[in-house]
């Protein structure tokens, strides 16, 4: 016997929270860093990269934007003290985890950038729309926006790093 078809694709078992372990109280699992160094200075490369010529805090943004979607506590925090320590704005900062419903903290071009972020970032959901693309293309030139895409990719991989060797927020997070 088979079971019949879902029209709904199924949409809300997919949009269901995910259920999260308590973060580690403990060290870090692994020393990144010290265990694979060639691959640590190589992201490095790619963020240092990736940031030559985008406005340091819509980088800012983004890190914290994608550290937000990926539940990454260790990279969430540093993104935001260093983001206030070059000046940004609590109001803004606070605003970022929800920016769809709070706009007018952003400009059209760090809109276009967070939506770019979200839809990298969640990438398996539903790809990157044809419309995000291309707003995020009406504000970057191809090259600034290779960067952004770049960055957007870096900064997801960083929050992957932290979240899998369990490294940990806060003022002994090192």
């Amino acid at each position: 016997m088979t079971r019949p078809e879902s029209k709904s694709n199924d949409r809300a078992t997919a949009a269901a929270p995910t259920v999260r372990p308590k973060a580690r109280s403990g060290a870090a699992r692994l020393d990144f860093a010290k265990a694979a160094p060639e691959v640590f200075r190589a992201v490095i490369g790619l963020d240092a990269a990736a940031r030559e010529g985008l406005d340091p805090a819509l980088a800012d943004l983004v890190q914290i934007r994608s550290s937000y979607l990926n539940h990454c506590a260790h990279c969430l925090h540093m993104h935001t003290t260093d983001a206030r320590r070059a000046g940004e704005s609590e109001e803004r900062l606070h605003a970022v985890g929800v920016w769809h419903e709070a706009p007018h903290f952003f400009t059209e071009k760090e809109q276009a950038a967070l939506a770019l972020t979200d839809a990298v970032t969640l990438i398996a959901e539903a790809g990157v729309p044809d419309a995000v693309h291309g707003r995020a293309a009406a504000h970057f030139e191809e090259q600034e926006l290779a960067r952004l895409l770049a960055l957007i990719l870096t900064a997801n991989t960083w929050n992957r790093i932290a979240l899998a060797t369990a490294k940990r927020a806060g003022p002994h997070e090192h």
